[in-house]
Formats: C-alpha cells, sequence, structure tokens
C-alpha cells in the first residue's frame, strides 16, 4: 500500500509542474525572470521579435543599475487565468498576479504573454501589462 501511495503521490505532482520547454512553461520562465527575479538579461533568453525589442528596450533604460542581494524586491505570485491556442505554433498566455512591495502595498496586474514555436523551440513574441 506504501508503495501505491507514494506512486499516486509521484504522480499527482508531476501533473502539477509544467514542462519549462513547453509554450506554458517558457511563458512562466518569463515572468519567473522578468518580474519575480527581475532579471532582463535571462528573460531576454526567453524571448523573440517584439518582446525581445521591448525587453532591450527596458534594459537601456535601466542602464546598467544593478539588482543584486541589497534591492528591496518586491513579492510576485501568479496563476494562469485562461490559455488560448493560436494552431499548433502559436498560443496566448493570460496570468492574473499579485505584486507586494516592500512596505506592505499591494497591487493586482495581468499579463497577456504571446508564445510561438520557433523550430523546435517556444519562444515569448510579444508580452502586455493589464491592470
Amino acid at each position: 500500500m506504501r508503495h501505491v501511495t507514494s506512486v499516486l503521490l509521484a504522480l499527482l505532482l508531476a501533473g502539477c509542474t509544467t514542462d519549462s520547454e513547453s509554450a506554458r512553461g517558457v511563458a512562466e520562465s518569463f515572468i519567473d525572470e522578468h518580474y519575480v527575479r527581475m532579471d532582463l538579461d535571462a528573460a531576454l533568453a526567453h524571448t523573440t521579435g517584439l518582446a525581445k525589442h521591448k525587453v532591450e528596450e527596458e534594459i537601456r533604460l535601466v542602464g546598467g543599475q544593478e539588482i543584486d542581494g541589497e534591492t528591496m524586491r518586491p513579492s510576485v505570485t501568479y496563476e494562469l487565468e485562461e490559455e488560448r491556442a493560436g494552431g499548433e505554433d502559436r498560443t496566448s498566455l493570460v496570468y492574473r498576479g499579485k505584486v507586494t512591495l516592500s512596505g506592505g502595498d499591494a497591487f493586482d496586474l495581468r499579463w497577456l504573454i504571446s508564445v510561438r514555436r520557433e523550430g523546435d523551440v517556444w519562444k515569448v513574441s510579444n508580452y502586455e501589462e493589464m491592470q
């Protein structure tokens, strides 16, 4: 019985994780890098097209300001709200997020993340913040 319980638990946990190479996995990796860890260079690696241009512009605008252990970062949590398939090679995902600032103030955001397949790899092709 213990073995069956272990197998069921492993299957349940596997079902709760997102494949990092799937469209959803790439969108969530992008959100993690861009908004949670505030690492624009790492977020850039998940982009193409207009999304790449937007992140490059953000990198230019912050112009060398370092995000390090001393930087007060907001707490960001999010969940998938909706997924809209656009065929085999495109999909759009809507996420609802909560951003809590270090002083305790919080606000809600939604992100529309467009993802497309380039060869065998999914990339974020555009993103939009909505309140």
